[in-house]
């Protein structure tokens, strides 16, 4: 199986070039290490990119811009692909606002540069979107919520596992990030339900793992822990610190394509996340990682909440494990934590 992976030396990117990794496979990545544009050095993969080659027996890099359409079309052409998993993107609400156009080119054109490739060279390949859950904009704000003593959640016992697919997408504030992405989504969506590609549209909650460069402006989780270990202050944007967010380790994402990849289903749409047994506030992570790592975190709580941003986010995985019963999440929280200190600490060592 050919299988081709955007936004390969990335976090999500990076873990399924290594599950797809294998003597009958072949992995083509395409990556350029754009991140390091959008957050400067401390943000390029391109060290995850060097160990991935090290590390891996079937896969190779190319470093293309998926905004080059001719470049995209030239591969798709030559390979065939019979599996394309989709992760490149600008992933930052509040870098987009300061780059409108490279942000809008990226994550819409780029993906309408990959889905025509598909539909015109690799019909009956399998197209695995990673789309995100700020589609949705500001619309889970709206939920009633209560804030309890080191979080807001949900107050209505229906809304209990979170977010679902139903959750509208718009008239609502997106950030020009959640725009672009919403309108990659669609697309996705379109060419699944008009053309019949094997599209699967997977919107995630905070994805991490030990392999993410995370910076002040994505990455939350990870960012955290690089702070804690590294003895740096932590601002946390508004909410008191009580916003939640359900995290779920890369590997898990990479399974869920794997079982859409073996069954898919058109066009359709599905919540992923950490759901609410992976669920946690910031104050909570803080002091998940003091207990974990002994780090006391110093942090600050008085800037501003950021536009569009969520006060408790949980991903319902109700659709997702229905369609899919043979998946799960397999980390959890404290084990992703766990992870994620032992990783940062080796890199002092």
């Amino acid at each position: 199986m050919l299988v081709v992976v955007t936004g390969s030396s990335g976090l999500i990117g990076s873990a399924a070039v290594r599950h797809w990794d294998a003597p009958d496979n072949q992995v083509i990545g395409i990556d350029n290490d754009m991140r390091s544009t959008f957050f400067g050095p401390t943000g390029s993969t391109e060290w995850n990119r060097k160990q991935l080659e090290s590390e891996t027996q079937s896969f190779r890099t190319e470093s293309l811009d998926i905004r080059n359409r001719d470049a995209i079309f030239d591969l798709f052409k030559n390979e065939r692909p019979d599996l394309i998993i989709h992760c490149a993107a600008q992933p930052s609400h509040d870098r987009a606002a300061a780059i409108p156009f490279l942000d809008f080119e990226v994550n819409a054109n780029g993906t309408l540069n990959l889905l025509e490739a598909t539909r015109q060279f690799a019909p009956e390949a399998v197209f695995c979107h990673m789309s995100t859950n700020k589609v949705y904009g500001d619309s889970p704000n709206e939920m009633n919520l209560q804030e309890l003593a080191t979080r807001w959640d949900y107050a209505d016992r229906q809304d209990y596992n979170g977010v679902t697919e139903e959750c509208r997408i718009d008239q609502t504030m997106h950030s020009l990030f959640g725009a672009s992405k919403a309108a990659a989504d669609i697309l996705a969506q379109e060419y699944g339900r008009y053309f019949g590609l094997n599209t699967g549209i997977f919107r995630g909650g905070c994805l991490t793992g030990a392999s993410h460069s995370g910076v002040e402006l994505h990455g939350f989780l990870s960012y955290l822990v690089h702070v804690a270990v590294h003895g740096k202050p932590y601002t946390v944007f508004g909410y008191k610190g009580k916003q939640v967010r359900d995290q779920i380790e890369c590997s898990d994402v990479v399974k869920a394509f794997d079982a859409f990849a073996q069954q898919p289903r058109p066009g359709e749409v599905y919540n992923i996340g950490g759901g609410r047994e992976n669920a946690a506030s910031v104050l909570e992570c803080i002091a998940m990682i003091r207990e974990i790592g002994g780090y006391e975190l110093e942090y600050d709580l008085s800037s501003e909440a950021r536009k569009g941003d969520h006060m408790c986010y949980i991903s319902d995985l109700s659709k997702l494990r229905r369609h899919y019963p043979e998946w799960d999440i397999t980390l959890s929280l404290r084990d992703i934590v766990t992870r994620m200190i032992a990783a940062e600490k080796a890199k002092l060592a």
